[in-house]
């Protein structure tokens, strides 16, 4: 049995999950605050595995083609990448400490795992690229070959939720200097509300 699919599937997976977006902008925050980051990478692996299997066997042409459900999933989205924005750059004007526990506000694991499956599922991004373009592309492969490719888009994504998530708490007392703090949650905020500003041109642009 050929390793091929799986190697196309490491490292076309990665191509789609490595790029900075809000699940990664949120795994390495949550990894920052040593606050259930491996609950969060967990979550946005197991969403990815979920999502690609639903596009390898057929439910990305069935996004691709519905015009409704991608507007529905994509306001959905901007009106959450804006709040989540609004918020990071709200924290750049809070006093902020740090000492050897890393003070800050941690969220409960009810808390965290809800805003993990926002940041990912109300996230038109993480469908287009593990839906319709990882879908799209383990359909081609027949028989065991699918799977394989999918195992290897897996891998792509524990690979890199877990080392990011992880090293984040590693460097969690560096990270959370008031100065790198500040500077972290104005990139975040930046990200998140490029990314709603980028959904909301390609949704105009689709109208016309």
């Amino acid at each position: 049995m050929t390793i091929y699919p799986a190697i196309q599937g490491f490292f076309l997976g990665a191509s789609m999950i490595i790029p900075i977006g809000a699940q990664n902008a949120f795994v390495l925050n949550q990894g920052i605050k040593r606050n259930y980051h491996l609950v969060a990478a967990t979550i946005c692996m197991l969403c990815d595995f979920g999502l690609i299997l639903i596009g390898v066997y057929g439910g990305g042409k069935l996004l691709a083609s519905n015009d409704f459900l991608l507007t529905l999933i994509t306001w959905a989205g901007i009106l959450f990448l804006v709040v989540y924005g609004g918020l990071s750059f709200k924290n750049i004007f809070k006093p902020q400490m740090v000492d050897s526990t890393v003070t800050t506000t941690k969220k409960s694991l009810k808390m965290v795992i809800l805003a993990t499956l926002a940041v990912t599922l109300l996230n038109p991004h993480v469908y287009l690229d593990t839906v319709v373009i990882l879908g799209s592309v383990g359909g081609q492969f027949k028989g065991d070959a699918q799977l394989i490719f999918v195992l290897g888009c897996l891998l792509a994504s524990l690979v890199w939720f877990y080392s990011l998530s992880i090293a984040a708490a590693k460097l969690s007392l560096t990270l959370s200097k008031p100065k790198t703090r500040k500077f972290i949650d104005f990139t975040v905020g930046l990200i998140m509300w490029t990314i709603a500003l980028g959904l909301l041109l390609n949704w105009t642009n689709n109208l016309s």
